[in-house]
């Protein structure tokens, strides 16, 4: 059940650096259309920097991909604590769950982004990544040191 649990963090990686790319994507162009670069960017300057700049729109993907860079910090090591455990098949339908949510998060905080609707799929992911936590702290403290696998 290992492999089945790493699945889903190896492809919220992979979706993060998808949305970097998306990042980039859109706002290149936009700074180039407002006459600017990466070039003219102030020393120290960040991409949060934009915002109020670019088009909310642009920045949207930003936001998303700072989002992927918070929560699921959380998730990767639970999955790690999970597959040396001995995950279940609950636990991996479970981090499908999660990853399918978030990645539909960011689609939709991406392009449509009405708040309400953003942060109850959010809150459905974030219950998925609550039994998970409860599943690596049920299998870890309630662990037999005394039983080999």
């Amino acid at each position: 059940m290992q492999a089945q649990m790493f699945a889903p963090a190896a492809i919220l990686v992979v979706w993060s650096l998808i949305m970097l790319f998306w990042t980039a994507g859109t706002r290149f162009p936009a700074m180039a259309k407002m006459g600017s670069s990466v070039a003219d960017a102030k020393p120290g300057g960040r991409g949060r920097d934009l915002n109020g700049i670019l088009p909310d729109k642009v920045n949207w993907k930003a936001h998303n991909h700072d989002h992927l860079m918070e929560q699921p910090t959380i998730f990767y090591p639970t999955v790690i604590i999970l597959a040396m455990m001995g995950a279940s098949g609950g636990d991996v339908l479970a981090a499908w769950i999660y990853v399918g949510l978030r990645i539909v998060h960011s689609v939709y905080q991406a392009t449509i982004n009405v708040v309400k609707i953003r942060f109850m799929i959010f809150l459905l992911a974030t219950f998925a990544l609550m039994y998970l936590a409860y599943r690596a702290v049920a299998l870890t403290l309630f662990a037999n040191p005394g039983v080999v696998a």
